[in-house]
Order: structure tokens, then C-alpha cells, then sequence
């Protein structure tokens, strides 16, 4: 009976506890909506204070558009009466240019022209920023002053004069490392310029003058002295009218060192042979003409010697007691024994002499295998990849044949030498001979 009331307690008082949290619940929301409605009412009399005040500003704005609207009409009113002044004038303008439009637009054109002859021109490195005011005249549209007129004019007769003149004067020069400093610039018209005694190019995107990184071969640099030393007088310097096109080519053109290295290997060990071959054929061309002149010399002479193979000859037939049988069988003996020194190294520099040709021809092989791998792996398309192949082959071929006909010449030479001797030792035994048999 006791747990039936205190379970019957129990429930009337959730029962009044969740009342009471509705309650509240309720109450909160009250709250919130009232204060909700006191915000929007805030609101609404702050914009109903301010009716007036936006009022007073749109009639503002009413009142600057009114008037920029009659501002617009009269500016394109304006503007319709200017469009119409401007034609008259231009046409005006047109009746009193009459003929002279033409002479302006040639003006402007010689200006363009003009500017594009000096952009180029080694004049300008003495005469920098010639062409701006050129610039200005090929690009305006408007007719060109007096001033401009005579301005172009003005550089018109610079160019005609300056293009007469040997002129010296102190200017920048860039150096073949590209260090810029100042040098003695001599100018011999429009053709070239040079600097303590070597040859410049004019290099139009700086308008400075630059020391050729390559310069010319000996003589030309010698007249590049001497005209840098002259102070008066005539002198022989190389000029060049295609404004640095030839001097261009010039250095371009491989030295001979250059040209052997292109040989290759096969270039190398046949000038090898070839230098050696002749410097060995001219020592022996040397030593049998002095062989030769102590042969001449001992036919002069009543005694005899044993530095030549003539002297030799003699004592062998002065030692002879035999008849002429035996005297000839010594004396060809003797014979035997001189021919081969008289014509000692004659085989070698034949031999040398026909292998050049032959190596010549091994070399353009090689290079004509060069260049058809070069084909085949990069094409035809650009030449250079082939230039390898082909300057091999060729050179080779030169200098095959470069070594092969001085030595057939000194080869000719020394063979005919020594005949002539061999001959005179011929003569002489047959005369021995003839005088021992008293005939």
C-alpha cells in the first residue's frame, strides 16, 4: 500500500514538471517575438524619418542628369560643327598643298628610305642618332616643317660627304670579348673601318663599331697598318663595296693549318710522308751535285782521289797490271760497287710519290663514308651536317696530289743527275779500257 502512494507521488510530479517546462518554453518564444517586432518597428520609423531626406537626393540626381543630358546635346552639337570646320579646312588645305602633297609624301618616303640606309651605314657610328629625327618625319602623318626639311636634307649631304672622307676620330670599340673601350677609329668612306691597325664592323643594333673576332690575312693587315700609321700621301688599302659582305667572306676562308686539319689522319700521315720524301730527296740532290762537281773537278785534276767514285775509278786502274780483259772486269767491278750509291733513294721517293695519290684516294673514301652516315642519320636537309665528309674528301684528294707532283719532279731531277754521272763513269772506263788496249 505504501509503494502504490510513493509510485502515485511520483507520477504527479512529472506530470507537473513537464507542464511547467512548456511553460517556459512558451514564454521564451514570447519574448524572442517581441523583441523581433520592436527591431522591425526601429526600422520602420527610421525609414519613415528618412522619406524626406531620400527624397532630396533623388530630386538631385534628377536635376544632374537634366543637365548633363543639355551638356551631351551640346557637345555633339559642338562636335558636328568641328567634324564640319575640320573638312572645310582639310579641304582648304588641299586646294593650297595642291601639287606640294606629292613633293611631301616623296619626302617622307626618302625620310623612310633614308633612315634605312643610315640604320646600316659605318657613318653612324661617328654620327650616333641620326635617325630619329628621320623617324619622325616618315612616321607623321602631318606635313613635315621646315626645320624637318631641312634636317633631312642635312643628313642627305653628311652622307654623300662622309662617304668621300679617310676620317680619323677617337670613338667606343668593342673588343673580341666584348669589352667595350675607347680606340683611334679610322673610317675610309662607307667601306670600312679600322682600329690600331685591325679591321671593324659596324653592328647596326648598338651603333658601335666591334673588332672583327677573326681578322683578315697578312697583307691586308699590313695595309690596315700602314694606313692607321700614315699621316699623309697615298697609300694601298683593300676597301670593301659591299659594307663588310666580302670582308665577311674573307675571314670566313680557312687558313692552310685549317685546311690540314680537315685532312684528318690520313691528311697528317701523308704530309708526313710527303715532307719527309722531299726533305730527303733534296739531300740527295744536294749530295750528288756535289759528287758531280768533284767528278768535273778530278778530270781536271793529275791526281787522284778517293773522295768521289771518278778518283776511285782511276786508282783502280792505275793498280791494274792486267790487259784490257782484266782492266775492264775491275773497272765494272768498280762500276758495280759506285752505281748504287749514285743512285741510292731514287725507289724510296718513287714509292713515297705514287702512295700519295693512294692515300688521297683512302681520304675521300673515308669522307665520302662520312658524310653518306651523316645522311642517313640526319638527311639532306642541311648541308653542314655534311660539310665534314665532303672538306675530308676533298682535301685529301689535294694534298695527295700536292705531295705526288713535287716529288715526281725532285725524283726526275735526282734520276737525271745520277745518269749523268753513272754515264761520265761509263765514259771514263771506256776510255781507260780503249787506252790500256792502245787503241
Amino acid at each position: 500500500m505504501r509503494k502504490l502512494i510513493v509510485c502515485m507521488a511520483l507520477a504527479l510530479f512529472c506530470m507537473v514538471a513537464n507542464a511547467t517546462v512548456s511553460e517556459q518554453e512558451a514564454l521564451l518564444q514570447d519574448i524572442r517575438r517581441s523583441q523581433a517586432n520592436n527591431a522591425n518597428a526601429e526600422q520602420e520609423l527610421l525609414f519613415i524619418s528618412n522619406v524626406a531626406e531620400q527624397q532630396q537626393m533623388l530630386e538631385a540626381a534628377r536635376a544632374a542628369l537634366k543637365k548633363e543630358t543639355n551638356l551631351n546635346v551640346e557637345l555633339k552639337t559642338q562636335l558636328a560643327t568641328n567634324l564640319t570646320e575640320l573638312a572645310n579646312l582639310e579641304s582648304a588645305l588641299s586646294e593650297k598643298v595642291g601639287s606640294l602633297a606629292d613633293l611631301f609624301g616623296v619626302a617622307r618616303q626618302v625620310a623612310g628610305d633614308l633612315k634605312a640606309e643610315l640604320s646600316k651605314s659605318i657613318i653612324s657610328a661617328q654620327f650616333p642618332h641620326r635617325t630619329q629625327a628621320l623617324a619622325e618625319i616618315a612616321n607623321n602623318k602631318a606635313l613635315p616643317n621646315m626645320e624637318q626639311l631641312e634636317k633631312l636634307w642635312f643628313l642627305l649631304q653628311q652622307e654623300i660627304i662622309e662617304s668621300g672622307k679617310v676620317a680619323r676620330y677617337q670613338g667606343d670599340v668593342l673588343s673580341a670579348t666584348g669589352e667595350l673601350g675607347q680606340a683611334t677609329v679610322l673610317r675610309v668612306g662607307t667601306f670600312n673601318a679600322t682600329a690600331d691597325g685591325r679591321y671593324l664592323h659596324y653592328l647596326p643594333e648598338t651603333g658601335k663599331l666591334s673588332e672583327l673576332p677573326r681578322q683578315p690575312d697578312g697583307k691586308f693587315l699590313t695595309m690596315a697598318k700602314n694606313l692607321t700609321n700614315a699621316t699623309t700621301g697615298q697609300m694601298d688599302f683593300a676597301i670593301d663595296p659591299t659594307r663588310g659582305n666580302l670582308l665577311d667572306m674573307l675571314i670566313q676562308k680557312p687558313s692552310f693549318i685549317e685546311r690540314v686539319q680537315q685532312g684528318g689522319l690520313i691528311g697528317y700521315i701523308t704530309l708526313s710522308l710527303g715532307f719527309a720524301g722531299f726533305a730527303y730527296g733534296v739531300f740527295r740532290l744536294l749530295m750528288l751535285y756535289g759528287i758531280g762537281k768533284k767528278m768535273f773537278a778530278q778530270l781536271d785534276s793529275t791526281a787522284n782521289h778517293t773522295d768521289n767514285p771518278l778518283g776511285r775509278l782511276f786508282i783502280v786502274a792505275e793498280k791494274s797490271n792486267g790487259d784490257s780483259n782484266n782492266l775492264e772486269l775491275l773497272l765494272d767491278e768498280a762500276i758495280t760497287r759506285e752505281v748504287p750509291a749514285l743512285e741510292d733513294g731514287l725507289p724510296l721517293i718513287k714509292l713515297i710519290a705514287a702512295m700519295a695519290p693512294l692515300l688521297g684516294l683512302l681520304g675521300t673514301v673515308t669522307g665520302m663514308i662520312i658524310t653518306f652516315q651523316s645522311i642517313s642519320l640526319f638527311g639532306s636537309g642541311d648541308p653542314k651536317l655534311m660539310a665534314e665528309g665532303i672538306s675530308q674528301a676533298l682535301v685529301t684528294t689535294v694534298i695527295g696530289l700536292s705531295v705526288a707532283i713535287p716529288l715526281l719532279f725532285l725524283h726526275s731531277l735526282l734520276a737525271a743527275r745520277s745518269r749523268v754521272l753513272v754515264q761520265i763513269l761509263d765514259e771514263q772506263t771506256a776510255g781507260l779500257i780503249s787506252r790500256r788496249a792502245g787503241l
